[in-house]
């Protein structure tokens, strides 16, 4: 087992000396969630799978619900730059920047699947201030986005004209759902582990899927 990191050893810049620890916390935490299927961790089972003193939590984020906010900040990124960058590709059609997108929020559910209830449960938890920032800063954008790309597709003609707030939920639905229920893999289908195959195959499903509802021919 890795040797403990104690919050008093630190360098002359303040951080612990322990390179990435920092980083280490958020990973760990994330695999406890991700193979427990939660979104909740023990200070003592974090301590005891990264090596590291379960009060360096409080040394770097605070407490737990500073963590899980800087845990959720980590992994939500990936959706918010994958489609503020399809805004900008004016070469793409929108069906395609929209196939593309869903695609990639099937990817980052299958690599994160705790991560609508995370978020969720820190904006029921936050306080009001808190709240709003996550809102203003991943959940608008989305919507924003969404209007956006809807929005062209329908001034092309290949688009019927859809509710950005409701295709937000159907995309999010889907991809939080399927990735975030094991137990119904387990105990009806005999199958408990979400492999690659079956995130392609799901991918492929999902995004024929939603766009057959969208698409107007």
């Amino acid at each position: 087992m890795k040797e403990q990191t104690n919050v008093a050893d630190v360098g002359e810049g303040g951080a612990p000396e322990q390179a990435g620890a920092r980083e280490l916390l958020l990973e760990t935490a994330s695999q406890i969630m991700r193979e427990g299927d939660q979104v909740d961790i023990s200070l003592s089972e974090l301590s005891l799978r990264s090596g590291l003193n379960s009060a360096l939590v409080k040394y770097y984020f605070g407490n737990k619900a500073g963590m899980l906010g800087e845990l959720l900040d980590r992994d939500m990124v990936a959706i918010i730059k994958s489609v503020e960058a399809l805004l900008a590709k004016d070469h793409m059609s929108p069906e395609a920047k929209l196939r593309q997108h869903i695609a990639r929020c099937v990817d980052t559910y299958f690599a994160f699947p705790y991560l609508n209830r995370l978020l969720m449960r820190l904006v029921r938890d936050s306080d009001p201030a808190e709240a709003k920032r996550i809102a203003d800063k991943y959940l608008l954008p989305l919507n924003k986005a969404y209007d956006r790309l809807i929005s062209a597709g329908v001034k092309a003609g290949v688009f019927r004209p859809i509710d950005p707030q409701m295709f937000y939920f159907t995309v999010t639905g889907a991809a939080d759902r399927f990735f975030s229920a094991r137990l119904v893999l387990r105990h009806c289908f005999d199958q408990d582990t979400l492999t690659e195959e079956l995130r392609d195959r799901y991918r492929e499903h999902t995004v024929d899927f939603i766009m057959a509802g969208i698409l107007a021919r």
